[in-house]
């Protein structure tokens, strides 16, 4: 049995509350991987199981390839280095939140769309202290690198959006591949991705009204590049970690024009209008970066923020 997480010799009522408490940071995950703005990795990271998590996944990723070498103590090795007792009741949160979500956050921006592009644009401005204070040296090089990734993701965003209320199967299968990355990043938001990709909405109808067959698709790819992306992660961390957080961020901030309040049809940036009414979509976007801004106070109050992922690289 698990002794690392509680089942042995553990009484039943601690046990519970493991469990419970595991269960309920889950579905605060689940709750910020629906909203686009805010990353499952980053309440991850002020709830303090962020380091836990990353170890599981990598030794959960390493399965599968255990089993096609038919290499059995090693896959035996691997399933011993998952944290069950915070990775079944964590998951279990996930989809709660994720279900009730979709239910609720779509009609929102449907009712309040430049109300809740306001609020996403402040949480995700409110992250990117994160990121960047995982960089150990702030050079010029990687000013450079964040600023190159910007003005690709600014650019890219930027494009006359494309009707994508029925999108092609492959399609769905290669955004859920790429926004479950989002999953281990923290600062980076799943659900803006799929903003992005255009595939927001497809997705949260499918699972309101339990469309299977793009469900299986969706989770395939997630199960795909969930995997494949925890060992790349392992290693550009491991290897190139400064460049690539410089990275990470420079998109995050060009990605931002997606979220600016006022676009035209063609998702073109418009200045505010000189109305009452702007004042109180600024003071929404404003609210929502002093609410990150105060959840990354309590981490780094914690000490969480100077985790740092395992420096080995996955085998």
């Amino acid at each position: 049995m698990l002794s690392r997480v509680g089942w042995d010799g553990v009484p039943a009522p601690s046990l519970l509350r493991s469990l419970g408490l595991n269960y309920g940071r889950g579905a605060l995950m689940g709750a910020a991987d629906v909203v686009p703005g805010v990353s499952g990795g980053t309440v991850a990271l002020i709830v303090g199981i962020y380091e836990r998590l990353i170890r599981s996944i990598r030794a959960a990723a390493g399965v599968p390839v255990a089993l096609l070498r038919a290499d059995l103590p090693g896959t035996r090795s691997r399933l011993r280095a998952v944290d069950w007792g915070l990775v079944v009741p964590l998951a279990a949160g996930i989809l709660t939140a994720i279900v009730v979500g979709a239910a609720i956050i779509p009609g929102l921006m449907d009712r309040f769309p430049e109300g809740m592009r306001a609020v996403f644009f402040g949480l995700i401005v409110g992250s990117l202290v994160l990121p960047w204070s995982r960089i150990g040296e702030h050079s010029v090089r990687m000013y450079a690198v964040s600023g190159a990734a910007a003005l690709l993701a600014f650019v890219l965003v930027g494009l006359p959006a494309r009707d994508l209320s029925d999108p092609m199967l492959a399609y769905v299968f290669v955004c859920a591949m790429v926004a479950i990355c989002a999953m281990i990043l923290p600062g980076v938001s799943g659900a803006f991705l799929l903003l992005v990709f255009g595939i927001y909405q497809p997705t949260m109808e499918a699972v309101r009204s339990v469309d299977l067959v793009y469900i299986v698709v969706f989770a395939a790819g997630a199960a795909l590049g969930l995997g494949l992306f925890a060992r790349l992660l392992d290693t550009l961390l491991a290897r190139r970690h400064d460049i690539t957080m410089a990275a990470l961020v420079g998109l995050m901030v060009g990605a931002l024009r997606a979220l600016w309040p006022w676009l035209d049809a063609d998702r073109g940036l418009l200045a505010p209008p000189l109305e009452a009414s702007a004042l109180g979509i600024v003071a929404l976007a404003l609210v929502a970066f002093a609410l990150v801004t105060a959840l990354l106070a309590v981490a780094r109050r914690r000490g969480s923020p100077a985790q740092r992922l395992p420096t080995e690289p996955l085998k």
